[in-house]
């Protein structure tokens, strides 16, 4: 049977995952803003191993003409999410799947419908290029039931990815899968965006590493206290790394900054693309997701009555380089300076 899958979201993520379904024969329908035209277009698909190029269909918010789609994936960054939910209102039963960053998306999607929802978590790291997008690393993905999804269901939407190239493991718990995505997703990334610095040079910075060990350790505080096991992903060792930060920095740093040095497939982490620009783009105005990332460690170690208050002051540091030029100048190549800041609270 061919699935019917709608992507809301026509940016990087979305692009891939539309491109990888729609390779492995199912019939896409790419849904963004605004009132671009509609129809069936060329997506480019740029793999690690081969180049091939996919037909979807395009569709405006207000113009995709789908029919009881067997799931939507809303493929956008978490601070867009309303609006992606708004969207997907128009199929009110369809399972939707959830691929933000960070703690909480399927949270906020289980409490705008009563359909199926299904957490996801994407480690493979893929850019926009001109008529379609490119995949850095192969990595793959994780899906768990995040909510009445049903073995069956969940395991067709894994093999629909699989078909398409993209290595996708059904996972038994979406908490223990997400947070450890999360874990994934804090190394070298608020702190890069504060730095304008690579992760790997983070890593072997003596005084930036202590910074990222004491956010790593907090959200794995975090984990045990919510009852999330660390589970290693497709492309993202998980275990491996919180072994790591436990050795002696000594010897910790070199191995972890060779390691991530070659994790990303030369991306900048999203934080630092949107504070800093880079890989081609500006800066961008607006929210970031650091709510859903070191914010949400922060948050949940309050309502634990735990503390994480490296995570708390990386969340409103970035906030602040955010929005303030100066503070961007300020922190920016000086590791000392953050040290002190989050000595300080923030």
């Amino acid at each position: 049977m061919t699935l019917r899958v709608v992507v809301v979201g026509p940016g990087a993520v979305g692009t891939f995952l539309a491109a990888v379904l729609a390779r492995g024969g199912t019939d896409v329908t790419l849904v963004g803003r605004g009132d671009g035209p509609s129809g069936r277009a060329e997506v480019r698909l740029e793999d690690v191993e081969a180049n091939v190029t996919v037909t979807v269909t395009r569709a405006s918010a207000a113009d995709a003409r789908v029919d009881a789609p067997d799931l939507i994936v809303l493929a956008v960054k978490g601070f867009d999410l309303d609006a992606a939910l708004a969207t997907a209102a128009r199929w009110p039963d369809a399972p939707v799947m959830t691929v933000q960053n960070g703690i909480g998306a399927e949270a906020i999607a289980a409490a705008e419908r009563t359909s199926p929802v299904v957490a996801a978590s994407l480690t493979s790291a893929v850019v926009l290029v001109p008529g379609g997008v490119r995949r850095l690393r192969r990595a793959g993905m994780g899906v768990a039931d995040a909510r009445g999804t049903g073995h069956a269901r969940l395991a067709a939407i894994a093999a629909a990815f699989e078909a398409g190239g993209l290595e996708t493991r059904v996972y038994p718990d979406a908490a223990s899968m997400k947070w450890s995505k999360l874990l994934a997703n804090l190394v070298g990334n608020a702190t890069s965006a504060i730095l304008d610095l690579d992760p790997a040079a983070i890593y072997a910075d003596p005084v930036a590493y202590p910074i990222e060990r004491r956010q790593l350790l907090e959200a794995r505080d975090v984990m045990r206290a919510v009852s999330a096991d660390a589970v290693d992903l497709p492309g993202a060792p998980v275990r491996p790394l919180l072994l790591g930060v436990r050795l002696p920095a000594w010897l910790a740093r070199p191995v972890l900054s060779r390691a991530i040095g070659g994790a990303r497939g030369g991306k900048s982490p999203s934080l630092r693309l949107h504070v800093r620009g880079g890989d081609g783009t500006p800066p961008r105005s607006g929210p970031t997701e650091i709510d859903t990332l070191n914010g949400a460690v922060a948050l949940e170690a309050g309502r634990r009555n735990r503390r994480a208050p490296v995570n708390a002051a990386l969340a409103a540091i970035v906030e602040e380089v955010a929005t303030s030029p100066d503070r961007a100048a300020w922190f920016s190549g000086r590791p000392d300076r953050l040290r002190a800041a989050v000595e300080d609270g923030g």
